[in-house]
């Protein structure tokens, strides 16, 4: 196996690791910091990184795909010593081989070891990377970490036949990712059907994926084959599953399990080879916690789940999308391809794109109408809603700090009483507020007052005249 690589900000716990390691006759290195890890990969043939979960100079889970993309393109098994449900979920999404509990024995970390299998890791790494290197992937533009990443699970995905969940925020570009996985496969040659489930009628739901027969409602005056039909031989790709009715979603299972079906008003059973793409912007997992979508049809749906990066997490990307979209933009407006100033990538790079790639094209061909005869793009020629954004984030980021209410009161402790006095005056106001509810309790009357509140009558008096409360008879 070749070296593990160990980063942990506690020089004891590297310390620890190491000599674990030596006992069980494997070489490795350490490192302290996320920084030094990265130079440490650039420069070394680290097939492993066993990285804690908690470091001091970032966040450790969103570095992995940047640690699995440098040079010695390691794995990555994330531990902790106070394992976290969402910490896992994260660490798995990001791309890490495992998490795990932080192995303090040399037993356990030769149970990671041997589960690791570094030969089978370094077999699926060369394949994946070949098929990134010759794959179509029309119109993905990028190489960061995050996006590689997804692409890798896209040339998985594309050689083999396995239905595919792709998750991701709008925008971020879904369909290209299903039409990549199309493109690549054995079935690409085959039709690639879209189902835009968000703007399906739920009443037209099942004759528009199934079909329907002559005379099955008002209105089919014809024969129609549905969707799922039309794809037999290549690709049906749901996209936004998630506003799929639960009515059809019952319907659309058995298609799914089954491959066969019978139109709506139909009698003979059809078939259709299809593979099935799904995509969503909602967490599908939530929606099935609430009733609103089916368990085992999201089963079905995830055997490879691609989680394709918003584009504020990718923003090495943004130069490359800006240059690979700039011609075609120009060349549909008909004006000539324009220079771009620094300080309009400056702006791009701040803003954080909640609307991902798509807003990012979108605002691009703003800036062109808006510059049309002038030679570079300027952060003037961008749209107003994003110039008032970015105005607002650098006001806020130079602002002065206001101070708190207790840091107000603090910095006028010269003018607050001694502790005792303080004391006496709440004291006083407790006092003078009790009385005031027990008379109106009781009505003034002095002995209903004495005994509620087991004073005697004198104290009662000297009480109510030291507060100046007088007795209303």
């Amino acid at each position: 196996m070749s070296d593990v690589l160990i980063v942990d900000a506690s020089a004891q716990s590297c310390d620890e690791l190491m000599a674990h390691l030596r006992r069980l006759g494997q070489a490795g290195s350490t490192a302290c910091t996320l920084r030094e890890a990265f130079a440490h990969l650039e420069s070394s043939s680290a097939g492993l990184v066993l990285l804690s979960s908690q470091m001091p100079d970032g966040d450790s889970l969103e570095m992995i795909p940047r640690l699995k993309q440098s040079s010695a393109s390691p794995e990555v098994i994330v531990y902790s010593e106070n394992p976290d449900p969402d910490e896992a979920e994260l660490a798995v999404k990001n791309g890490a081989w495992e998490y795990t509990v932080k192995p303090n024995e040399a037993g356990a970390l030769a149970v990671i070891l041997e589960r690791f299998g570094n030969y089978g890791h370094r077999a699926q790494e060369t394949t994946e990377s070949n098929d990134l290197d010759h794959g179509r992937f029309d119109g993905i533009v990028g190489n960061s970490p995050e996006l590689r990443a997804s692409l890798k699970i896209v040339a998985r995905a594309a050689n083999s036949d396995a239905n595919v969940l792709i998750k991701g925020e709008t925008g971020t570009g879904k369909e290209l990712i299903a039409w990549a996985i199309h493109n690549n496969s054995p079935r690409s040659t085959g039709n690639f059907v879209v189902v835009d489930c968000a703007a399906l009628p739920e009443t037209l739901v099942e004759s528009t994926l199934l079909g329907h027969a002559k005379g099955a409602f008002t209105g089919a005056d014809r024969h129609q084959s549905g969707l799922v039909k039309q794809a037999d031989g290549g690709t049906l790709f749901l996209d936004e599953v998630g506003e799929l009715p639960l009515s059809a979603q019952k319907s659309f299972l058995r298609v799914l399990e089954e491959r066969r079906f019978r139109s709506v008003g139909g009698t003979e059973e059809i078939r259709s080879d299809f593979r099935l793409i799904s995509a969503s912007n909602q967490d599908l997992d939530d929606m099935v916690r609430k009733s609103t979508f089916r368990e085992d049809l999201l089963f079905r749906l995830r055997s490879f789940t691609i989680d394709v990066p918003p584009l504020r997490k990718r923003p090495d990307d943004i130069r490359s999308i800006v240059a690979f979209h700039m011609p075609k933009i120009c060349a549909r407006l008909g004006i000539d391809i324009k220079e771009i100033a620094p300080e309009y990538y400056d702006a791009l790079m701040k803003y954080q794109w909640p609307g991902n790639v798509r807003e990012l094209v979108n605002s691009l061909e703003r800036s062109l109408v808006a510059a049309r005869t002038e030679p570079v793009l300027l952060p003037q020629h961008m749209a107003t809603y994003l110039r008032i954004r970015l105005a607002r984030a650098f006001a806020e980021s130079h602002r002065a700090p206001t101070k708190t209410v207790a840091e107000s009161r603090v910095a006028q402790d010269v003018h607050m009483p001694p502790l005792q006095t303080a004391r006496e005056l709440a004291v006083d106001q407790a006092e003078k507020a009790y009385l005031e509810k027990l008379l109106a309790a009781t009505g003034g009357n002095i002995v209903s007052a004495c005994r509620v509140s087991k004073l005697s009558r004198s104290r009662l008096y000297f009480l109510l005249k030291k507060h100046r409360i007088n007795v209303h008879r």
